[in-house]
């Protein structure tokens, strides 16, 4: 493995909201005090196998070990809907725009409950994926992109987003090393692409990957090579949050 970092910039450079120019996507949250929101957001984005969740579990230690309280969140954690959502993916019987319409309720319900009040107590939320893979998932299922960020308009900017980048060869690979089998949504068998999961995993990813790099023009996340050592991936990700908290 190449063990130099590497990082994309949208436009070379990476702007991050101060807490008085802090901002909704779309209409956001009525009544919240976004200047009062000291804290920062960080969202880490990736696939299974990308090493995603290693990455947060480091961060964590990293930022707690230099005085920084964090809290973490992440897709079906909230108490309100998580279960029920788990519930109804086993039995894969909800349409595309019901499942949609659970994701963003769990969404919606941690971003109320949990992000915006430990940000206004100047905490270091960690999202372990954000509104971006909750879009992608539905776009390459064919659902409106303008109704998504419409959907989504609720969701706060947060201040660094970071998308780790893994070939769907690579994904395979790792998730079989890990797990010893595919899972039937990250392998996108709910839209016939093929009969076979392990040729379906590698086209659902193909596809996944392609609308991220179309948000990444949009939303100016941060894309990172993350074939990388677990080291390598780890100092860019904390070259990059440290610039935003030393700002």
């Amino acid at each position: 493995m190449n063990s130099t970092p590497r990082i994309t910039r949208e436009n070379g450079s990476i702007m991050v909201p101060s807490p008085s120019k802090r901002r909704f996507y779309g209409q956001g949250i009525p009544g919240v005090k976004l200047e009062s929101l000291s804290g920062k957001l960080i969202a880490v984005e990736g696939a299974d196998g990308s090493g995603r969740s290693t990455q947060i579990t480091r961060l964590v230690d990293w930022l707690e070990g230099n005085g920084h309280a964090t809290v973490q969140v992440g897709l079906k954690r909230s108490t309100l809907v998580s279960d029920e959502l788990n519930q109804a993916q086993q039995g894969n019987i909800l349409s595309r725009t019901t499942l949609s319409l659970f994701y963003a309720t769990d969404f919606a319900d941690q971003l109320e409950n949990i992000i915006l009040p430990a940000l206004g107590s100047g905490f270091i939320v960690l999202a372990d994926r954000y509104i971006y893979t909750l879009m992608v998932r539905d776009m390459v299922r064919g659902m409106d992109e303008k109704w998504l960020k419409n959907l989504y308009g609720i969701a706060l900017e947060p201040d660094a987003v970071f998308y780790l980048n893994v070939s769907p060869e690579e994904l395979v690979q790792r998730n079989f090393a890990k797990n010893h089998v595919l899972d039937f949504w990250e392998s996108g068998m709910d839209l016939g692409l093929s009969r076979d999961m392990f040729d379906s995993f590698l086209k659902y990813q193909a596809l996944v990957q392609q609308q991220f790099k179309r948000l990444q023009a949009t939303y100016g996340f941060h894309i990172v090579d993350a074939h990388q050592s677990v080291d390598a991936v780890s100092a860019v990700l904390r070259g990059e949050i440290e610039s935003i908290l030393t700002r």
